[in-house]
C-alpha cells in the first residue's frame, strides 16, 4: 500500500457538505483508507477568469492499493458523482479533487503530473498540507521553503457558523 495526498475544494452550494461527501466517497474506495484529514480553510479564488465565491479547501492523506492512474480516475468519478461540471478553466465547482502526491512516484504525463505542479505556489494547498505534515516534508516533498515564502493572507481557518 502507498500513501497519497488529495487536495479538496468547493465553492458552489453547501461547501462543507460537498467536502464531507467527497471525503466519505474517498473512504469508500476499494483498498483505500483515509488516515488523516486537514482542517478546512476558506480561501479567495486564485487564477480565475470570472467572479467566484470563496473556496473551502482541505487535504486528505490516504493509504491506498490503487495505482496513481486508478486513484485519479476514482477522484474524477467522485467529482462527476457529486455533480461537477467542467465548463470553464478554473471555473466554479461543486467539488474539486486533485491528486497532489503519491508516495515514490514522479510523473510528467499530460493527464497526470506528480507531484502536482501547483502544489508549491498555492497557499490553499500548503496550509492544509502543513496540518498533515507539520515538519513540512510530505511523502518526500520538502515544502518548507515554499511555505515560508507564501502569502497566507487570503487563507483563513474555516469556522462553522
Amino acid at each position: 500500500m502507498k500513501k497519497a495526498v488529495i487536495g479538496l475544494g468547493s465553492n458552489l452550494g453547501n461547501r462543507l457538505e460537498n467536502l464531507s461527501h467527497a471525503l466519505q466517497a474517498l473512504k469508500n474506495l476499494p483498498g483505500t483508507t483515509v488516515i488523516a484529514t486537514s482542517r478546512f480553510y476558506e480561501t479567495a479564488p486564485v487564477e480565475v477568469q470570472s467572479a467566484q465565491n470563496d473556496y473551502l479547501n482541505a487535504c486528505a492523506l490516504l493509504l491506498t492499493e490503487l495505482s496513481p492512474r486508478a486513484l485519479l480516475g476514482a477522484c474524477l468519478g467522485i467529482e462527476a458523482g457529486l455533480g461537477r461540471e467542467r465548463r470553464e478553466f478554473h471555473g466554479s465547482r461543486v467539488i474539486d479533487l486533485d491528486l497532489l502526491l503519491y508516495e515514490d512516484v514522479v510523473l510528467r504525463e499530460e493527464e497526470l503530473r506528480l507531484p502536482h505542479p501547483g502544489i508549491l505556489n498555492r497557499g490553499f494547498v500548503l496550509e492544509p498540507l502543513s496540518d498533515l505534515f507539520p515538519e513540512k516534508v510530505a511523502l518526500g516533498l520538502d515544502f518548507s521553503n515554499a511555505f515560508r515564502r507564501t502569502d497566507f493572507s487570503e487563507v483563513h481557518l474555516f469556522e462553522k457558523k
